[in-house]
């Protein structure tokens, strides 16, 4: 049977065999932060406001000049608002092997940040800055570790919260050794999501939707990131309002 989280506190941490994972936080329009261990490698998911602050607290110095690869759901604050920290602290570091940034394709925030830290430090940055964008479903390889990602549902008010539109989005299922971790990122219910959390070894849903509240076709309820949960061997959700 499933864990039904509820209350999450936070930080989260799980861990089957060699591959693990710990959520820092993830509070929605404040910040999300996530930590992936497979093997020796290290992955940060979705680095919000606060993430060099949690990792230099989990990781010791060579362990965080290790990290390679940054995966970003979308380009919403909460879950890109630690990248320009992450940026800056390795160049003061002298950082030398280069860094990943996978990210949706049409998400202009990172675009936008990578662009703006170049202008500002490109001739004093002792690292390689490569952004991954991705177009499609086709599976990805990084350092050993398979990585699925999949379109999701999200959108955004826009004019004055008079109207949405949908913003580019993706989960990731992480799979390494044998284990599988399924990230859903923000989204309303989906069939790529339910798809990818089935049989998943733990499946981070989140439940953003406020209770009472309309579906926005933005977030899950809590009910339905359950029903998804209960489909994987295990669940945690995540980003349920304050």
């Amino acid at each position: 049977m499933p864990k039904q989280n509820l209350i999450t506190k936070y930080p989260i941490e799980w861990r089957k065999g060699k591959l693990g994972i710990k959520i820092f936080c993830s509070i929605p329009k404040i910040a999300t932060g996530i930590l992936i261990s497979a093997g020796d490698n290290l992955f940060l998911v979705d680095p919000g406001d606060g993430i060099l602050r949690d990792i230099n607290k989990e990781l010791t110095s060579g362990q965080m000049l290790s990290v390679s690869n940054i995966f970003v759901t979308h380009g919403h604050h909460d879950h890109v608002g630690g990248i320009w920290s992450l940026l800056t602290y390795w160049r003061v570091v002298h950082k030398l092997t280069p860094v990943n940034i996978y990210y949706p394709e049409g998400c202009v925030e990172i675009e936008s940040i990578h662009r703006a830290f170049l202008s500002v430090y490109s001739k004093s940055i002792s690292y390689k800055i490569h952004l991954k964008k991705i177009s499609n479903n086709r599976e990805l390889s990084a350092k050993n570790v398979k990585v699925k990602p999949f379109p999701v549902l999200h959108k955004e008010y826009v004019e004055l919260h008079s109207k949405q539109k949908q913003v580019p989005a993706l989960g990731y299922k992480f799979i390494y050794d044998g284990s599988s971790i399924c990230y859903g990122g923000d989204t309303a219910r989906c069939e790529p999501l339910v798809q990818m959390a089935k049989n998943s070894d733990l499946a981070i849903l989140e439940a953003g939707l406020e209770e009472g509240e309309p579906d926005d076709g933005m977030h899950m309820s809590v009910e339905e990131a359950i029903q998804i949960g209960k489909t994987a061997k295990d669940f945690f959700l995540v980003h349920v309002p304050e």
